[in-house]
């Protein structure tokens, strides 16, 4: 009896390992669900990773920490960014999402812009996808930045 339950807990182990396996594979050769494969996330500088997406880099900022350039290619256009280190990187991101968009984030770099395009460089970049959405519409209220004194004739008085 103590056999059989063996074989039977060996036999499910088993049978675990292999959905992980499959799982693991599926995962590592899908593409983005629209059958094109997603290329290994790029690295580089700025002008290596804009050589890669096609663009010529139009330079916005050029500071120690952070490079940040326009491009404009057939697919739209984007700001493309790389960064010293990980949390400089995560600091723009997350100033960044008051403003909405998609991001394709790499190592040490972003591009931003709508998600098509977005979509579209990740079939050239790789890249993981990351939307924001702006904490103020724009919609009434007197939240995000706006200043009270600015728009004191919005109200029609």
């Amino acid at each position: 009896m103590v056999k059989r339950n063996g074989t039977r807990r060996a036999s499910r182990a088993a049978r675990r390992a292999a959905a992980v396996a499959g799982l693991v594979l599926l995962t590592a050769c899908g593409g983005g669900g629209n059958g094109t494969a997603i290329p290994p996330t790029a690295t580089g500088t700025l002008e290596e990773l804009a050589a890669k997406a096609h663009c010529e880099p139009k330079l916005r900022a050029d500071a120690q920490d952070l490079r940040q350039a326009n491009c404009t290619t057939d697919d739209g256009r984007y700001v493309l960014a790389t960064f010293t280190t990980d949390r400089g990187q995560r600091e723009w991101i997350n100033e960044a999402n008051d403003y909405g968009g998609s991001f394709l984030v790499g190592r040490r770099w972003v591009a931003v812009s709508d998600a098509t395009v977005i979509a579209a460089l990740r079939g050239r970049l790789g890249g993981m996808v990351e939307s924001a959405s702006p904490h103020h519409s724009g919609s009434g209220g007197s939240g995000g930045n706006e200043n009270e004194a600015e728009h004191s004739g919005h109200r029609g008085s």
